[in-house]
């Protein structure tokens, strides 16, 4: 037999053997992806908890509205807290928008943050954020308990927080809505008790 058909031969093996192994990993990575349960928002440890009455407190928006947090309402509230510097924020404000116009009907969206006046009004005005209430407040975060951010927090009409955590994709923000929806303070709380 000449070399070029024994190089051939191998070659052909060679080719075999990587296709299996290709289809192995492949299956592989299908049940990985069957066991892996969907991540809702993260919840860090902080002084307020589901479940717990939403600090009501009156503040200023940005546009001088006076703004009322928390309290029964009949309507919930969404609390996006983020920061002009946060490249997060700035990704999941288009989620954001969407979930605030999609949820309307039952539910006000508010921005929420603290720092320097000026560098949120230039982001309120290059995202086109004027729709909605924008709140500087460092007394708001605190009596959250907010940490980290990009972090949401939901009020439920009875003046109570429905669900809340740190929000870092569409999944984790619209996780908040589905954990009020089913009662449980998060999707990972719901996915424990299965």
């Amino acid at each position: 037999m000449s070399l070029i058909v024994v190089s051939q031969v191998l070659l052909w093996i060679t080719v075999a053997v990587l296709g299996v192994l290709v289809a192995a990993l492949a299956r592989q990575v299908g049940v990985l992806h069957e066991r892996i349960a969907p991540a809702g928002a993260l919840t860090l440890h902080q002084g307020v908890k589901v479940g717990d009455a939403a600090p009501e407190m009156h503040v200023k928006s940005l546009g001088g509205d006076a703004v009322v947090v928390g309290g029964a309402r009949g309507r919930s509230q969404l609390i996006f807290f983020l920061s002009p510097d946060c490249p997060i924020c700035k990704t999941l404000l288009p989620v954001f928008k969407s979930a605030a116009a999609a949820e309307r009907g039952w539910l006000d969206a508010i921005l929420a943050s603290d720092g320097d006046e000026a560098a949120h009004r230039r982001l309120m005005m290059a995202e086109g954020l004027a729709g909605f209430p924008y709140v500087l407040s460092e007394d708001l975060g605190r009596r959250f308990g907010v940490s980290k951010l990009p972090y949401a927090v939901l009020i439920g009409e009875d003046g109570k927080i429905a669900s809340l955590g740190l929000v870092n994709t569409r999944e984790h923000l619209e996780s908040l809505f589905e954990a009020k929806e089913r009662g449980v303070a998060s999707l990972q709380d719901f996915l424990a008790k299965r």
